[in-house]
């Protein structure tokens, strides 16, 4: 039987026929508006955070194709499929493993879904523009040092409506949330058990300059040695930038001195296990000619012999504790005690085999 002209409506008719309402998905609507489907929810949400562009264009989709969201489906994204970034640029393979420990086991414990994000080699223009580009597509942002230092990448997703959690940060905002350690306090414990040991002649190679955790750690070694009466002495001290190369090149020129430190702290774990090196390709013994200590307690403690004595800094409790403030933050509204959080967590000291009293 032939079929009547009535059925090819759909293909003849100048106006297409639209699908039932329930057949459109949010993926639909979000490639009809050339915007993400995050971008979709957050509208659909009344969220705040979208930029009134990519609104109307997400409203405009919605009429023309008419959607209309499934509560059910839409109850389920709003619990489960909360994308958070954990953007980094850290040279310190030992401090990165320890954030995505922390990162990974919050997401999974609260069912939300992790990116990481590495911005190595992007000048400060391109990091605003990936930082805008990230706005639309995630719900919350983990910003480890030193990218929590700088203030026009914080801008972008405050500006944004994301909320951010700086990981190790000196600066503290009344517009991003931080958890952090007392670096001062950390630096100033280790020197001052080095000198409970005897130890008066204490190197010290410092931390990447463009952190504030490195200037907060310095000034503990000064407030430490003033406390004990002991003068500072600026030879024993050498720039680093809390990578294993920086630390060789420390420890080569601080154990080239005629009167060479008997113990050296370098701020953090990667620059210790270099200074172990230089003093073991000198023929020193470490400890008993040298006592070399760290800061993180990271896995680069324990590669090397002796293992290091360090300041446990609990990087990966500080990646879940981030996880859990920004979630508190997205799945639900503000009210009393919530809101921008500034979290210390405790530091420890951790002993091991790399620090003796001093020869002599």
């Amino acid at each position: 039987m032939q079929r009547s002209k009535g059925t090819h409506c759909v293909k003849n008719s100048s106006k297409a026929v639209r699908r039932k309402a329930s057949a459109i998905t949010i993926d639909e609507v979000a490639a009809h508006a050339g915007v993400s489907a995050m971008t979709v929810s957050r509208v659909m949400n009344g969220h705040a955070s979208v930029r009134e562009s990519n609104r109307d264009r997400v409203l405009r989709s919605v009429r023309e194709l008419d959607y209309r969201p499934n509560p059910a489906a839409s109850a389920l994204a709003a619990a489960q499929h909360v994308s958070i970034a954990l953007i980094y640029t850290n040279p310190s393979s030992s401090y990165l493993r320890e954030l995505l420990v922390g990162a990974l086991r919050g997401s999974t414990r609260a069912a939300a879904q992790l990116m990481i994000a590495t911005w190595d080699g992007l000048d400060s223009k391109a990091r605003r523009e990936a930082a805008r580009q990230l706005a639309d597509n995630v719900a919350g942002v983990i910003l480890p040092p030193p990218l929590c230092e700088s203030r026009a990448i914080v801008m972008e997703f405050v500006q944004a409506g994301i909320p951010v959690v700086a990981i190790a940060s000196g600066h503290l905002s009344d517009k991003v949330s931080c958890v952090r350690i007392d670096d001062h306090r950390a630096s100033y414990d280790m020197v001052s058990h080095l000198i409970a040991q005897g130890h008066r002649r204490i190197g010290y190679i410092k931390g990447d300059p463009n952190q504030t955790a490195s200037a907060h750690r310095w000034l503990g070694y000064l407030d430490a040695l003033s406390a004990a009466g002991i003068q500072f002495d600026d030879s024993v001290v050498q720039p680093g930038h809390f990578t294993y190369r920086s630390g060789l090149q420390a420890a080569e020129r601080l154990l080239s001195l005629r009167n060479r430190p008997t113990a050296i702290f370098a701020s953090n774990d990667d620059m210790a296990s270099a200074v172990v090196s230089v003093a073991h390709r000198r023929g020193l013994d470490v400890p008993g000619d040298l006592s070399v200590v760290g800061f993180d307690d990271t896995s680069a403690a324990t590669m090397v012999w002796p293992e290091l004595t360090t300041l446990h800094q609990p990087v990966a409790e500080m990646a879940d504790t981030a996880m859990e403030i920004l979630l508190r933050e997205i799945r639900h509204a503000p009210g009393p005690g919530r809101g921008i959080v500034n979290r210390v967590l405790p530091h420890r000291l951790i002993m091991r085999g790399s620090v003796s009293r001093p020869p002599g």
